[in-house]
């Protein structure tokens, strides 16, 4: 198979010419106008909800599950995967209990609620740690990852081609999303989802049909089947060497919780689409079927970490593959499980599909960087320019200011890329270091929207301290799995609120607390019966793959 052919380039250059013109497309405006910031940032508040579910998905599912989690279903097997099937009931629950608040606040952003409930200070500072998150944490991983990609796909795969693909993809996401806003990202992000759906579906089968002599995809399955046993396990025992990172039971009911309920319900760069939807329950609609896309997930990106994994041990009946070990053996030493995904892209798929697989994998990547590009200007222009920086009363500078802030976020980005060179897991990696200061958010905006005797002074102090308690239950000595740290660390902030709040509020209801009648939580039929499909379909996957 090899490297890139002729009609390889041809079909990837169509999908970078169809993704641009697109973008720019729905960019236009007429002669004349100008786009506001709820044009630019909120895409008019017009999305449907299919086009929110796919462009939520295509926000998520980046360099970050393709390469990431792949290497990490090789390094540990399907239990990574309760990322993405326990992703799909946190969005369930994000659409019923948090989205109505969100929508009847008319939020642009995220900490924008935290202004409304608390207090400014509080909203500048998370604004300011957002910001620096984009920037330096997700950015820099989704291009170093989709980079390290391509170079194996069609370059050397010596890391000598990084940088050049680090300043390629940038300079892709930015050509549509810096003109376009959120519109352009959005309605790009239901041919991207398409595609990676469609791309990653087709590596796993061309995969699985490679892993035994004779052939077949019945035969692969099979296969794995048989020895991959220990990679097909949902809930890790105690002795299992990966522990750590997935604690058992605890992913299901303890620390998990926190990681998906910060990222799906407070994250700005996914929940935007849902701000931007017609209405709620388009907004929930779009939620649910994103659920629905997250429960096919496991199967782009898990499944071919565990086929790799069994194509480098070699056990009987498996196909040899000459130079496997090499492929994924690091220069210092190790294995280098994130290979895994774009090593079975070189061997194992032909010319012309492998054009198609490669696009998909870059419409993975460049989607997720234009919605983490779009919602890094909406946070910056909405909640630092334009209440400290912004001179002019009408707005008119405010679209200007956002797509300049996406042009500085990239330029640093691409510079800091390059040094997570030396990250083993990177997946394993971006949860653990956003771990140490999403739980104390968490329990900042929990206790805010569902404890109305919550005070400002308690948020941030809660906030605050969160910090300094997440960094010494990360210490050796206490030697607790990460995700045991998050669920602990929030347990101990919200005791924090409680304790304070109780302690220095004048009134058993804070003056900024917000109203929420009964009825704000009731959804419609819909809602509901596909609410209870995911959860049903769940129950079944874990049952099956415990």
């Amino acid at each position: 198979m090899g490297a890139f052919q002729t009609i390889d380039y041809v079909i990837f250059a169509a999908y970078a010419v169809l993704i641009l013109s697109v973008g720019l497309w729905v960019s236009r405006t007429k002669k004349g106008e100008k786009k506001n910031a709820e044009d630019y940032f909120l895409a008019k508040k017009s999305l449907p909800f299919w086009a929110i579910g796919a462009s939520l998905i295509a926000a998520n599912i980046s360099a970050e599950q393709f390469i990431g989690m792949s290497g990490s279903g090789f390094a540990i097997g399907l239990a990574i995967a309760s990322y993405e099937w326990m992703g799909a009931l946190t969005l369930i629950v994000v659409a019923k209990y948090f989205l109505p608040v969100f929508i009847r606040q008319g939020l642009f952003t995220i900490p924008e609620f935290i202004e409304k409930r608390f207090n400014t200070s509080l909203k500048t500072i998370l604004a300011v740690f957002w910001v620096a998150l984009f920037i330096f944490v997700n950015l820099t991983s989704v291009l170093f990852l989709g980079a390290k990609a391509l170079d194996t796909i069609a370059g050397s795969g010596d890391g000598s081609l990084i940088f050049p693909f680090i300043l390629g993809l940038a300079f892709f996401s930015a050509a549509y999303s810096i003109w376009g806003g959120l519109s352009a990202v959005a309605w790009t992000d239901v041919i991207q989802v398409v595609l990676l759906v469609v791309g990653g579906l087709i590596t796993t089968f061309i995969a699985l049909d490679h892993v035994t002599p004779q052939g077949g995809i019945a035969d692969g399955v099979n296969h794995i089947y048989h020895t991959a046993g220990d990679k097909l396990h949902m809930i890790l025992s105690r002795d299992h060497p990966q522990f750590m990172n997935l604690p058992g039971i605890g992913v299901i009911i303890g620390g998990m919780w926190v990681a998906n309920l910060y990222y799906f319900g407070f994250n700005q760069y996914i929940i935007q689409r849902a701000l931007a939807a017609k209405s709620l329950r388009e907004a929930q609609k779009g939620l649910a079927f994103a659920a629905f896309l997250k429960l096919l997930l496991p199967l782009l990106v898990v499944i071919p970490g565990i086929i790799a994994w069994v194509m480098y041990m070699q056990p009987e009946g498996t196909v040899v593959v000459e130079g496997v070990k090499q492929a994924f053996a690091r220069p210092g030493g190790g294995v280098n499980y994130d290979v895994a995904y774009p090593w079975l892209i070189k061997n194992f798929i032909p010319a012309g599909i492998k054009g198609l697989v490669v696009a998909a994998l870059a419409a993975a990547i460049v989607s997720s960087l234009a919605s983490m590009l779009n919602s890094t200007a909406t946070i910056f222009t909405m909640d630092i320019y334009k209440p400290y920086l912004s001179k002019k009363q009408d707005g008119s500078d405010l679209v200007p200011v956002g797509r300049i802030s996406i042009i500085a976020a990239l330029a640093i980005a691409v510079l800091v890329a390059p040094a997570l060179n030396t990250m083993p897991q990177m997946f394993q990696y971006i949860q653990e270091y956003t771990g140490i200061v999403s739980p104390g958010i968490l329990a900042v905006f929990m206790m805010g929207l569902f404890w109305k005797r919550a005070t400002s002074k308690a948020a941030i102090i809660g906030v605050i301290s969160s910090i300094p308690v997440a960094l010494v239950l990360k210490l050796e000595q206490v030697n607790l799995p990460f995700l045991d740290q998050m669920m602990y660390t929030c347990l101990i902030t919200i005791a924090v609120i409680v304790m304070i709040s109780l302690s220095t509020a004048k009134a058993d209801e804070d003056p900024k607390a917000i109203p929420m009648p009964r009825d704000m939580f009731k959804t419609d039929a819909k809602f509901n019966i596909a609410a209870y499909v995911v959860m049903s379909v769940l129950a079944l996957l874990y049952v099956v793959f415990w």
